[in-house]
């Protein structure tokens, strides 16, 4: 995997958005059967400022790009599938991610911590209410993934996500990228979106067991000042996952690994076919032809060129 391109992904509505160095691509089967690729440059802020590439920095901003990146390619979704007319602008897509941090910060920040207050009758020990803080916040994070991979729509979309996780491992293993092939592997990723949210609760157990036990206010701000060092911990800790072969490591991430039986389900061919052609779109051509062989022969390889902000035929991850 080491001569591999990093990718990563996500699953969108009846398709897979895939992420590379250079270029996102989102993919969607349109209701009349065609699979239809948006493939656009990935413009980092990290590429203007080097600092930002630095270890548990990265994490921050992988986080916050990933978050646009991936409404962006949800509202692309919809349309094409037929959900929705037009796209988000730019000015609805901010007003998207204000009102899903909002609801995120209420849901994992607030409720939890001011719950902790209920154990206040077993003891007054700020370490120990702390705990029970995160522990609750673990809790109510776990029963919302139950919870939502209940729903009928949630569950397709949660087959695409295991499209996109078994198209990465064959990309990685070196192996062609045909349905075949990709069908043998796992659907369980290390480096992926669950098991990074699972050790981003893991990890603020313990960032916030030492900070005393002030009043409400001033416990969800220190939350939400600390949520970047959270993120970054959280990110270095699944990036080295991805890449061990330790097998302590490998051990600590199986939670992640778990968890990822209700947030992806086996996917059907076409959804592999899905996802292929996201993957292929980020792909350097060299790869496209050694690796896969089909795109140059069928005339549907899309434009590579970065100005190119649509194609009609993105980590991940």
């Amino acid at each position: 995997m080491s001569d591999k391109l990093m990718v990563g992904g996500q699953a969108v509505i009846e398709g897979v958005m895939m992420r590379g160095p250079k270029l996102s691509a989102t993919a969607v089967r349109e209701p009349g059967g065609r699979i239809a690729v948006e493939v656009k440059p990935v413009n980092s802020i990290s590429d203007r400022f080097p600092i930002l590439k630095k270890p548990f920095l990265r994490g921050v901003v992988s986080l916050v790009e990933s978050l646009v990146l991936g409404i962006r390619s949800l509202s692309y979704s919809a349309k094409m599938a037929g959900e929705e007319d037009e796209q988000l602008s730019d000015k609805e897509l901010a007003g998207t991610i204000v009102f899903a941090l909002v609801l995120a910060g209420i849901l994992f920040i607030a409720i939890p911590t001011g719950a902790a207050k209920l154990f206040h009758g077993i003891t007054e020990d700020p370490v120990f209410l702390n705990l029970m803080e995160g522990f609750l916040r673990l809790g109510i994070f776990l029963l919302y993934i139950w919870g939502i991979s209940r729903m009928k729509d949630i569950r397709r979309v949660f087959q695409y996500h295991g499209a996109e996780h078994q198209t990465i491992f064959c990309y990685e293993a070196g192996k062609p990228l045909t349905v075949e092939n990709v069908q043998k592997f796992p659907r369980l990723h290390p480096r992926c979106g669950t098991a990074f949210l699972l050790i981003v609760m893991l990890v603020s157990i313990f960032v916030f067991a030492f900070l005393g036990w002030p009043d409400l206010w001033l416990r969800i701000a220190s939350r939400i000042v600390l949520l970047p060092v959270v993120a970054g911990i959280s990110y270095e800790i699944i990036r080295l996952a991805g890449r061990s072969k330790n097998a302590i490591i490998h051990a600590a991430i199986l939670p992640g690994l778990w968890l990822q039986y209700l947030t992806t389900r086996p996917p059907e061919d076409g959804m592999v076919e899905v996802a292929i052609e996201s993957l292929k779109a980020v792909l350097p051509p060299e790869e496209i032809v050694e690796g896969t062989g089909n795109y140059l022969e069928s005339g549907q390889m899309p434009s590579l060129d970065p100005m190119d902000s649509k194609v009609a035929a993105e980590m991940n991850s």
